[in-house]
Formats: C-alpha cells, structure tokens, sequence
C-alpha cells in the first residue's frame, strides 16, 4: 500500500494452506456469534450504515471499490462491540467500525509514525473530528505492538490492505500478529484484505508490486495461533493478472484503480478450553 514509489493503499484513498479442525472453529465461531448476539441492541444494517447521510461524498466515491455493506456483513460487528482498524490511513474503514459499534462501542484507530508524517496525518485528524468518530480512539504506535494496554478484549481487528506493507517496512510480523491475538477475546476476529499475488511469490512483491501471496498470509497468522474460519469473494477479480503495481498511485496512473483481486480472510483466536 505505502512505498518508496506511491502513497500507501489507504492513505492514498484510503494457493492452499492447512486448514484447522472443524471442531475448533465452529466452537470458536459460536462464542463470536454469541457475542453479536449480547451487544447493547440490534443497531441498524450494514445498508443503513453505508447509507447515512452524513458520510462525505470522498467516502461515498470509494464505495464501488471497497464494498463496505459486505465488508460489515463478513466483520459481523454490532452496537456495543469493541474493534481495532489498524494501519487506519485517512479513516474510511474506522468510520464504518465506528458506525457498527454505535455510541455504546469503541474502536482504536491506529498508524504508525511514518504514514502520519508522510501522508494521513491531515486527513487523519480531520476525520477523527466529525461526530461518526466520536468513539474512535487515535493511536499512533508502530505495528510491532499496534494497540494499548487498554485495548483488550476486542470483538475484531480489521488490517486492509496493508499487510504486504508490513514486509517491505521490515516489520516484526510475528511480534505484531502476537500482539494482535492477546487483545481479541476467545472467539475474536482478525479479517485481513490485502492484494493477492500470483502463487508462489510469497512476500517477494510486496514493495514492487504492492501484493503479497494469500497463502503466505494463512501460514503466518496460523503460525500466531488464529484458527481460519472464512473468506469472502466480494473483492475478487479472476481477471486480475496479478503482474502490475496495485498501489494507488500507480494503479489510478494505469487506470486500473480498485481492480485489483483481493482477498478477504477471517482468522479466529480459539475459544479457551474450561
């Protein structure tokens, strides 16, 4: 998303892998859709929060690329939920969250020092002062320890479309999705949405082309511990060739913005025995 040669995905805008026991997921699933289920009340749908009027037309002009009623529907977030949008960029997908968890919710907003001081800082801190946001907490700490100690519990963490960022940015992976697991509940949701690159890539086209293999990404969050529970089809496209820069810049330069084939993964830290 960021690089050396673009702004990053969302400041800018904003193969098979070992699968987990059945058993463990649908117990884990369970406990998440029980927790929907004792939010502080049924809140409006995912279309009347995409529909509000008072979200900006800068947001509204994003909505064909981004699917956000689907996007809601597969994070499963309702009033009074706890959530965590980190690599935040300008806010359009913190907003969203904000609107899912109502007044009686929370959500961290989070970036590092770098993209505030090269890209969302401005934006950022226009967002965060309109009245949807208002129970959205800024965090600026880098990705390796993303979230505060008070930030526990979470109902879900949403990173989208920064993940491969993380690569080139030498980030600690491992410490970060460490510290991502001890701040979501039993039964929490980690959804990762990034650029999907040609199989067998791994992380190499992380910087270069601004993707990253969906394989590599299940490996490593199966290796922090999340148990696999789903994916969802709403940003695929089987058309996509995966061999150009899907960073913003230059994929608005190439006029294939938004055309990118995505995937959407939702990890899940199992339920505790006992």
């Amino acid at each position: 998303m960021i690089g050396a040669a673009g702004v990053g995905c969302k400041a800018g805008e904003d193969s098979a892998a070992p699968q987990p026991e059945a058993a463990g997921v649908e117990a884990s699933v369970a406990v998440e859709t029980a927790s929907a289920a004792e939010g502080s009340g049924s809140g409006p749908g995912s279309a009347a929060l995409v529909a509000a009027a008072d979200r900006t037309e800068e947001d509204r002009a994003l909505d064909a690329q981004r699917h956000p009623q689907e996007l809601l529907d597969f994070i499963g977030l309702g009033p009074g939920m706890k959530a965590a949008d980190l690599m935040a960029g300008f806010g359009y997908t913190t907003e969203l969250l904000a609107r899912a968890v109502g007044p009686e919710g929370v959500v961290y907003g989070q970036n590092n020092a770098f993209v505030l001081e090269r890209f969302a800082e401005a934006g950022w801190s226009e967002r965060l002062a309109r009245e949807a946001m208002a129970k959205v907490v800024r965090v600026d700490r880098e990705l390796e320890d993303p979230l505060p100690p008070e930030a526990e519990q979470l109902d879900a963490v949403v990173m989208v479309l920064f993940y491969h960022d993380s690569v080139w940015m030498k980030t600690d992976r491992a410490a970060m999705n460490r510290a991502i697991f001890a701040a979501l509940r039993p039964g929490g949701a980690y959804v990762v949405i990034d650029h999907a690159g040609r199989p067998g890539t791994g992380t190499s086209e992380a910087q270069t082309l601004h993707r990253i293999e969906e394989a590599t990404v299940r490996e490593e969050l199966t290796a922090a511990g999340f148990e696999f529970a789903a994916e969802a089809d709403f940003l695929r496209d089987p058309g996509d060739a995966r061999d150009w820069n899907a960073a913003p810049r230059a994929a608005a330069e190439a006029g294939k913005r938004g055309e990118s084939d995505r995937f959407v993964l939702k990890f899940i830290k199992p339920v505790t025995p006992g």
